[in-house]
């Protein structure tokens, strides 16, 4: 789904993302409601920035990359935590890229997205090539998503990959 954002793009930088699990919802501008063989996912667009919901059986959680005011957790590289029985792995990126390389990419980026039963793309008006766009999927029993965050005054694309499953327990051997 590709909608155009309600909102003035405003000089952001990759620089200001910062990342936090377990926020409350925060005020969107628009959303996605999954279902997931079983889980319940929001994709969620907040300006220059997205915020996943994740409802399953045994719990839920929420990704937030936000120019979040206070924060004090800058874009990491990665991330690995455990959240109860789930495991998640968060990856962060931040391409940069000469105007031409950028335009093209922004419309590969786009046209994917848009296209994509579970994809949501935001385009920031004034600006074809600014855009927050995110992709889910489930594969093998975990949830995934990507991001893609586009700083075309910079000519900076910001990509974050995400995977949540369920902690699988190592089975004990037992000497005999």
């Amino acid at each position: 789904m590709l909608t155009t954002l309600n909102t003035s793009y405003t000089d952001t930088r990759a620089a200001d993302l910062a990342w936090a699990l377990g926020r409350e919802p925060l005020p969107a501008l628009a959303t996605l409601d999954l279902e997931l063989t079983g889980a319940k996912l929001q994709l969620r667009l907040l300006g220059a920035s997205h915020q996943v919901l994740l409802e399953e059986e045994c719990g839920g959680c929420s990704e937030t990359v936000a120019c979040i005011a206070g924060s004090s957790t800058p874009l990491p590289l990665g991330v690995a935590k455990r959240i109860g029985d789930w495991e998640y792995e968060f990856a962060a990126r931040v391409e940069v890229l000469s105007p031409g390389s950028f335009a093209g990419r922004a419309q590969e980026l786009l046209a994917l997205v848009s296209e994509h039963p579970y994809g949501l793309a935001g385009v920031f008006p004034g600006s074809p090539h600014a855009f927050t766009a995110m992709l889910a999927q489930r594969h093998e029993g975990q949830v995934h998503w990507r991001t893609w965050h586009a700083y075309p005054q910079d000519g900076q694309l910001v990509a974050t990959r995400t995977r949540v499953g369920v902690r699988v327990p190592v089975p004990h051997s037992v000497a005999g």
